[in-house]
Formats: C-alpha cells, sequence, structure tokens
C-alpha cells in the first residue's frame, strides 16, 4: 500500500518554478502538480513523433507523385507512339491487300517478364518506327518505278506486225522493227501505258503524227501513226489518259498504232509489257 500511496503524493506534489527576471523587477514563482510537468512532457514526445510521421508521408508522398508524373509522361509518349505505329500499320494493309512485292515488319521479341521495362520498350518502338520509315520510303520508291513502267495496251486491238526482223508491209525489204503495230480502227483512243511527261508531239517522216513519253527510271514510250495528238510537250500524263487518236499518217498501209518501249535509252520488245498488271 505505501508503493501507491507514495505515487500518488508523487503526482499531487507541486514543483515550484521561479523565474528570475533580469531587470529589477521582483521574481514571481509559478506551482504546477508534478502532473502536469509530467504530461507536458508526454504530449511534447507524442506530438513531435506524430509531426515526423506526417513530414515522412509528406516527402513520401511528393516522391510518389512526381514518380506517378514521370510514369504518366511514359504512358502519354507511348500511346501517341502506338498510335502512330497503329497509323502505319492501316496503311500497310491496305498496301498488302494489292498484293504488291513489299517488306515486312518484323515483330519485336518481347519477354514474358510480368511487367513492363519502359527503357527496352521505347528502344524497340524507336527502332521499329526507323524501320517503318525505311518501308515507307522503299514502298514510296516502289511505286515511282511501278508507275513509270509501262503497263497494258495503249489500245485493244490485234497485232498486225510483232517486234524484231519483218518484211515491211511497204516496201518489202527485210528490216527491224523496233516496236508493235496494233491494228485498230480509225481515231480510235490512245493512251498512255505510264505516267510521265510528254517530250515529243509532232511530226516524223516515218511515223506520222507522233507522241513520245519519258516516264522516269529509264523507260520512254512511244506512240506513232495518229491522226490526232491530244497532248503537248511538256505536258504531264498519267496511264490510262487519252494522248491521241489513231490514224494512218507518214509510212503506214492501213489505220494502227505504232507501239514503242524504250529502256536506258534503246528499245525493248513490248510484249514484256502488255500483259503486265
Amino acid at each position: 500500500m505505501d508503493g501507491p500511496k507514495k505515487f500518488l503524493k508523487l503526482i499531487v506534489t507541486p514543483i515550484t518554478i521561479m523565474m528570475v527576471p533580469h531587470s529589477r523587477t521582483k521574481t514571481f514563482s509559478v506551482r504546477i502538480p508534478f502532473a502536469g510537468i509530467a504530461l507536458s512532457v508526454i504530449m511534447f514526445l507524442v506530438g513531435t513523433a506524430y509531426l515526423g510521421a506526417v513530414s515522412v508521408r509528406t516527402i513520401e508522398y511528393y516522391k510518389m507523385r512526381e514518380r506517378l508524373s514521370y510514369v504518366t509522361s511514359q504512358f502519354v509518349e507511348l500511346k501517341t507512339t502506338m498510335y502512330s505505329l497503329k497509323l502505319a500499320e492501316d496503311e500497310f494493309r491496305k498496301l498488302f491487300a494489292l498484293k504488291s512485292k513489299t517488306a515486312v515488319l518484323e515483330k519485336a521479341d518481347f519477354s514474358d517478364t510480368g511487367s513492363l521495362d519502359m527503357e527496352i520498350l521505347r528502344k524497340q518502338i524507336g527502332e521499329s518506327m526507323e524501320s517503318v520509315i525505311d518501308i515507307k520510303k522503299y514502298i514510296a520508291e516502289q511505286k515511282d518505278i511501278y508507275l513509270a513502267t509501262p503497263v497494258g495496251w495503249p489500245a485493244p486491238g490485234l497485232i498486225s506486225s510483232s517486234y524484231g526482223y519483218r518484211a515491211h508491209p511497204k516496201y518489202g525489204d527485210e528490216k527491224f522493227h523496233s516496236g508493235l503495230d496494233i491494228s485498230v480502227p480509225l481515231e480510235t483512243p490512245v493512251k498512255a501505258t505510264a505516267d510521265g511527261i510528254v517530250s515529243f508531239a509532232g511530226w516524223t517522216p516515218g511515223g506520222g503524227n507522233t507522241v513520245v513519253v519519258e516516264h522516269g527510271h529509264g523507260f520512254s514510250t512511244a506512240y506513232a501513226h495518229n491522226r490526232k495528238m491530244l497532248v503537248k510537250v511538256g505536258q504531264r500524263v498519267t496511264r490510262g489518259e487519252k494522248i491521241a487518236l489513231s490514224g494512218s499518217t507518214g509510212v503506214s498501209t492501213g489505220p494502227h498504232i505504232h507501239y514503242e518501249v524504250w529502256k536506258n535509252g534503246r528499245h525493248v520488245n513490248p510484249n514484256t509489257f502488255l500483259s503486265r498488271r
């Protein structure tokens, strides 16, 4: 019983705190129970601990917010890049549907680790984007070549004289025929077989009214014996566009189209290009 009584007596025992000012004013004192001082110390320690915990949580919060902001920016960048890849993929699907000669973008190899490594992912996407640019450049070049390559017939008809040596239909002597003669009715529309620019539209002694079109990539075509020309020098034409009306001008025995294909400055057999698509 003595223990509790002594403890209770200690708690209620007042403690005098005397304050001595440096001035000449008299001193004064304050009597505070020991329990009050002990409670104040406990509250101070608890408050200090609480403020420390709040400060740590605040620092962690700002760190988490900064990290979240970084991750968010990474995903926004990733989303933008993936959207660009999706647009490129859609373009390629349209091109691939045409069954044209193209390169196929290889898929990136992602290991399934249960999480994404943003730096590796960004690097692989960057490499994929470079590949996409290379493929688009390649396809653009192939398209230019395709548009410059003669395709099909300048007009539907029958071949009356083939490419190669033959007996001239008017003079009878054997000469090399550098093109095809396509028999057609008078004033049949003559169409360009590839995109290009008209380099000649005028009269030649043997071919009469002749149109020559330069297509690029070494290709050019010629259309002779026309009754009327519908284009002029310097004019751009596209595949299938009307450039003349057939006739029998120059050295000719009847209405037809003399059609020639030239590659790198030398005439080649037009038969090779008639069935191309």
